[in-house]
């Protein structure tokens, strides 16, 4: 995970950090990097301010916050890289929950 990612974040944005994809079965067969599937899973690295309400334009805060591991859509979000790291950035409705 990074310890620091120099980036600013706007409205209910999140960055993710992705898991790595699993190398071996349960079983210990190990499975090829055309078979792997994209992880669900992740640390988020930074958070945005959060979302203005529409009727009264009070900012409403994000729920997740720095270090957070959550679950996401398999096809949710941006792959991005920021300094040689791979990373998604989606909004924060765009994760199903947090892992404890």
């Amino acid at each position: 995970m990074a310890n620091q990612v120099n980036c600013e974040l706007y409205d209910d944005r999140v960055l993710i950090k992705p898991a790595p994809a699993e190398e071996k079965t349960k079983g210990g067969i190990i499975i090829p990097d055309t078979a792997k599937e994209k992880p669900q899973k992740g640390t988020v690295v930074a958070v945005g301010p959060g979302k203005y309400a529409e009727q009264t334009g009070n900012l409403i805060p994000l729920k997740q916050q720095i270090g957070d591991t959550v679950l996401y859509g398999k096809y949710a979000g941006t792959e991005i890289t920021i300094e040689g790291e791979d990373y998604l950035i989606m909004r924060a409705s765009d994760i199903l929950m947090k892992t404890k």
